[in-house]
């Protein structure tokens, strides 16, 4: 082993200690400007996945009768990620009683995080939906990716963009609703002649990935965009084809990403493309302001925790990076009250039909990808829609 490396593994739990302490009391901000719920209380915990502090909401874990113990109950009750074996639609009874008496389509309060500590009692709601100036994205890392840490630079790069990025909501309009709706519109081409445009449009939120393109299919896929979520590789490369009015919410998966976004903040000549996997953008019309970086803690959570993925001593790549669809998805959870789902699901058994509504790719290309590891991710998508945790419009899942 390298000394290099040898350091490496020795400072890494030093730095996950160091972070606990330093940022025990730091993180403080609602996400998107929301006040707690009156019957929810918040309180500051450390995530066992990540050591960022952040607020959660805890809810009761199932109780299980007579003594037994841990090994037991995980290997009886739960599967190996943490979720209830029987799963069913059913809302606990103290969610009857918290939503009964709501009329019929009416927004439900804390559903969505209700109904996965339910299922789900290591659970916790995190409440940074994007980085802010007190928020160093490197040190959220540091706990089970410790490769990320390259050096200093990084962190400055970021510091960098903050300053000018400075806004971290959705906008005073969507940050003082009580209750959200928001739905995530994948790429599939399962959302072709569904005609769910309208529908897609009277969510409160409507999040959309990558270059996926609204102009010349608004009759299945809707016209709002609040915001959308992309990595350098696959941001959209023509200026024109951007919406007027959308938070550009940009996710980062290795260093490099970040001197990209350097360069389209302050719009400078984009330099330094080695190291992408294909073309990038070379410029992003939008305000500093309109600008938002994703909390990464919702890759680690649906990588590791949710799905399953192997984490490879810290190293991306090799069938540990969840999709960009299961990572917003993520983020929904912890952030809406209800979440729904269009565009998703991938069927392998029809290797002929498109794989995204928008272009002529083919199924079967899914099959290529060595990022990904879809089968485990449909696995985690399915106990949600089973439960009525997320609700899919399309029903690919």
């Amino acid at each position: 082993m390298k000394p290099a490396h040898k350091l490496l593994f020795v400072l890494c739990p030093m730095l996950v200690l160091g972070f606990i302490y330093y940022s025990s009391g730091k993180l403080h901000l609602h996400v998107w400007g929301q006040k707690p719920h009156k019957d929810v209380e918040p309180t500051v915990k450390v995530s066992k996945v990540t050591s960022v502090s952040v607020k959660t909401t805890k809810t009761k874990e199932p109780v299980v009768e007579g003594p037994v113990s841990v090994g037991r109950i995980v290997g009886s009750v739960f599967d190996n990620q943490g979720f209830l074996l029987n799963l069913d639609t059913r809302l606990p009874p103290e969610l009857v009683y918290k939503y009964g008496n709501l009329s019929e389509g009416a927004c439900k309060p804390g559903y969505a995080a209700a109904k996965m500590s339910a299922i789900y009692p290591k659970y916790e709601q995190i409440s940074l939906l994007t980085v802010n100036t007190n928020f160093k994205l490197l040190r959220v890392f540091v706990s089970s990716l410790c490769s990320f840490l390259l050096s200093l630079s990084t962190e400055r790069i970021i510091d960098v963009i903050l300053s000018a990025t400075k806004n971290y909501g959705l906008g005073p309009d969507l940050d003082s609703l009580s209750c959200k709706r928001c739905i995530i519109v994948g790429n599939g081409g399962i959302l072709s002649n569904k005609s769910l445009g309208s529908r897609i449009d009277d969510y409160d939120v409507v999040i959309r990935l990558n270059e996926a393109p609204v102009s010349g299919y608004t009759r299945d896929v809707g016209t709002k965009t609040t915001l959308r979520i992309t990595y350098p590789e696959g941001a959209i490369q023509k200026t024109e084809s951007y919406e007027k009015d959308s938070l550009f919410v940009f996710s980062a998966f290795k260093p490099l990403d970040f001197k990209w976004l350097r360069q389209m903040v302050f719009k400078e000549k984009l330099q330094g493309t080695e190291g992408f996997w294909k073309s990038v953008a070379h410029s992003v019309p939008r305000q500093p302001s309109e600008i938002r970086i994703l909390n990464p803690y919702f890759i680690q959570e649906a990588a590791f925790q949710f799905i399953g993925l192997p984490q490879n001593n810290g190293l991306m790549g090799k069938g540990n990076i969840p999709t960009l669809g299961t990572v917003a998805i993520t983020m929904a959870l912890h952030n809406c009250d209800e979440v729904a789902v269009a565009g998703f699901g991938y069927d392998m058994n029809t290797p002929h039909a498109p794989l995204h509504y928008y272009e002529t790719v083919k199924m079967s290309a899914i099959k290529e990808s060595w990022t990904h590891n879809i089968s485990k991710e449909k696995e985690f998508l399915r106990k949600l829609v089973k439960t009525n945790i997320i609700t899919d419009l399309t029903n690919g899942i």
